[in-house]
C-alpha cells in the first residue's frame, strides 16, 4: 500500500509540473492587448518554447546560450529550458500522454520515441549547406536516421583512455604506457611490486557498479578489437560475447596477482578518482571528463597522462566509440505547434557558435568537422591525449532496450573477475540469453538492426578524424 501511494504521488508531482509548464506557457501565439483593448502589431507577438533536458553537467553553458538566443533572434521567440535529471523519461511520457509536451527535447532512445510518435522529422528543415557542416559519414539509419528520415543531428563524443600516474611509471622504470593486455598486466605487477609498501597498487575499477566499470574500461578495448562493447557482432545480427574473453581474464589477472586496488569491489569511481589523484592507483580506464575532475574536483597531486586503450596485440582493429552523443542530440516534439520556430532554435544551439564553445568549455569532444576544423582545445591539463583521432568514431547502432533474463553481461563478467568461476560457460549463457532477449523484442514487431554480412569495423577508423 505504501508503494502505490508512493507511486501516485509521483505521478501526482509529475502532472502538477507539466501542468505548472503548459500555464507558464499559455501566452505562446497571443498578441498583448494595449490599453485600449486593441490588438499591438504583429513585431511584438511572442512565440513561447519549452525546451527539456535531463542533463546537468552542461545546464549552465545550455541556460547562458539559451538566454543569448532569447535576446539576440529577430523572431521574437522565447525558450525556456526544464531539467529533468530525474524520471526524464516517464515525464516526457506524461507529458505527450496529456498533449504538453516540450517543443525541442534532448534526445533518449531514438527509435522508442519514434515507435511511441514523439519526434518529428527534421528532413523539411535541413538544407544540403547546413547538412554539410557534418560530414559525409554524420547520418546512417538506427543512430539518427529511422525509414531514411533525419531525426537528430550530431554534436559531441567523448573518448575513453588509459589514465596512467606518469610518477610511479618513472619510479617503476615503465617507460611508456601499455599497448597490448600482456603489457597492461605486467605493469601492474611492476607498479605494485615498487609501490606496495607505500600503497600503491598497479590498476582499479570502480567495480562497485559493474556497468558504470565495465562500459568505461572493457568495452574501449573491445571495441577497439572488432567486438562492439555491448556484444552485438553486426555481421551475424547476434549477440557473441567471445571477443570478450582475453579482456575480461586480463583483469581477473591483474586482481588474482594482488594488482588490482585491495576494495576495488566495493569502490565507486569518485572515491576511485580521489585514490589516483593521491597518487596510490598506477592506472585505469575513463571518459574524457577526467581532465576537468582532475582540475576542478580532485586536484592531482601527481603528474598523470593518457594513452590509447591497450588492444589484445597491439594491433587496431576497430574504434573507440564516441557514444550516443557522436550521433545524436537535440529532436523535435511531434506536437509542437510551432514548428519553424523550435528549428531556428534547434538550429541555433547546432550553430558552429555554441557547439565550439561547447567544446573550448571542456563539457564535451565536438564531432562535427565544421567545429573541430577549428574550435581551441579546452583549456584543461591533460585534455591532448584525449581529443579524437583516427581511432576513434561511431558505430552502428545497436538493439536497444535488450534485457535478459537473469544477470547482465556487466555483472557476469564483474563477478567472474572478483571470485572465478567457468568464463567459457559464462560467455555460453550470455550469447544465448542476449539473443533470445533480442528475439523477444523482435517479436514484438521493434524495430532491430539487421545484420551486416559484409561490415569491417576497421573501416570505420578514420571515418571522423585522421
Amino acid at each position: 500500500m505504501k508503494n502505490m501511494k508512493k507511486v501516485l504521488i509521483a505521478v501526482l508531482g509529475l502532472s502538477m509540473l507539466i501542468a505548472g509548464l503548459a500555464a507558464c506557457s499559455s501566452g505562446a501565439n497571443e498578441r498583448d492587448n494595449d490599453a485600449g483593448g486593441n490588438n499591438q502589431s504583429q513585431a511584438t507577438e511572442t512565440t513561447k518554447l519549452q525546451y527539456w533536458t535531463g542533463g546537468r553537467h552542461d545546464a549552465d553553458y545550455i541556460k547562458s546560450m539559451i538566454d543569448k538566443f532569447n535576446e539576440t533572434n529577430t523572431k521574437n521567440i522565447e525558450v525556456e529550458m526544464t531539467i529533468m535529471a530525474e524520471n526524464y523519461a516517464q515525464s516526457l511520457d506524461l507529458a505527450f500522454v496529456s498533449e504538453q509536451a516540450p517543443d525541442v527535447m534532448a534526445l533518449g532512445d531514438l527509435v522508442d520515441l519514434h515507435n511511441k510518435g514523439y519526434v518529428e522529422p527534421l528532413d523539411q528543415f535541413l538544407t544540403p549547406e547546413f547538412k554539410e557542416r557534418f560530414g559525409e559519414n554524420a547520418f546512417f539509419e538506427g543512430a539518427n536516421m529511422l525509414d531514411g528520415q533525419i531525426y537528430t543531428l550530431p554534436a559531441n563524443g567523448s573518448t575513453i583512455r588509459l589514465i596512467y600516474n606518469v610518477d610511479i611509471f618513472e619510479k617503476a622504470g615503465i617507460a611508456e604506457p601499455p599497448k597490448t593486455l600482456d603489457e597492461m598486466v605486467e605493469t601492474a605487477q611492476k607498479i605494485t611490486e615498487v609501490g606496495k609498501k607505500d600503497g600503491i597498487y598497479g590498476f582499479a575499477l570502480n567495480y562497485k557498479s559493474p556497468t558504470s566499470a565495465l562500459d568505461r574500461s572493457s568495452a574501449a578495448i573491445a571495441e577497439i578489437n572488432g567486438t562492439h562493447g555491448t556484444g552485438f557482432d553486426f555481421k551475424t545480427g547476434q549477440y557473441d560475447f567471445t571477443g570478450y574473453k582475453p579482456i575480461i581474464e586480463a583483469f581477473k589477472q591483474m586482481k588474482d596477482d594482488g594488482s588490482t586496488l585491495p576494495g576495488s569491489e566495493s569502490l565507486d569511481i569518485d572515491p576511485l578518482r580521489a585514490q589516483f589523484a593521491e597518487g596510490n592507483i598506477g592506472m585505469y580506464l575513463s571518459y574524457s571528463v577526467e581532465p576537468g575532475v582532475y582540475k576542478n574536483q580532485f586536484p592531482a597531486k601527481i603528474k598523470w597522462d593518457a594513452a590509447l586503450p591497450p588492444s589484445i596485440d597491439g594491433t587496431y582493429s576497430g574504434v573507440n566509440n564516441l557514444g550516443t552523443g557522436a550521433s545524436r542530440w537535440l529532436a523535435m516534439s511531434s506536437q509542437s505547434k510551432n514548428k519553424e520556430a523550435a528549428w531556428e532554435f534547434m538550429s541555433f544551439l547546432y550553430s558552429d557558435e555554441v557547439l565550439k564553445g561547447y567544446q573550448e568549455q571542456g563539457l564535451g569532444l565536438s564531432t562535427v568537422p565544421s567545429v573541430a576544423a577549428f574550435a581551441e582545445k579546452p583549456d584543461i591539463e591533460g585534455i591532448d591525449n584525449f581529443l579524437p583521432g583516427k581511432y576513434d568514431g561511431r558505430w552502428p547502432i545497436h538493439p536497444q532496450g535488450i534485457k535478459p533474463e537473469g544477470k547482465s553481461y556487466q555483472e557476469e563478467f564483474v563477478k567472474y573477475i572478483l571470485v572465478g568461476g567457468d568464463l567459457d560457460g559464462i560467455v555460453k549463457s550470455l550469447n544465448e540469453r542476449y539473443n533470445a532477449a533480442l528475439e523477444k523484442e523482435k517479436a514484438t514487431g521493434k524495430k532491430m538492426p539487421e545484420a551486416i554480412p559484409d561490415f569491417d569495423p576497421a573501416k570505420l577508423q578514420g571515418s571522423l578524424f585522421k
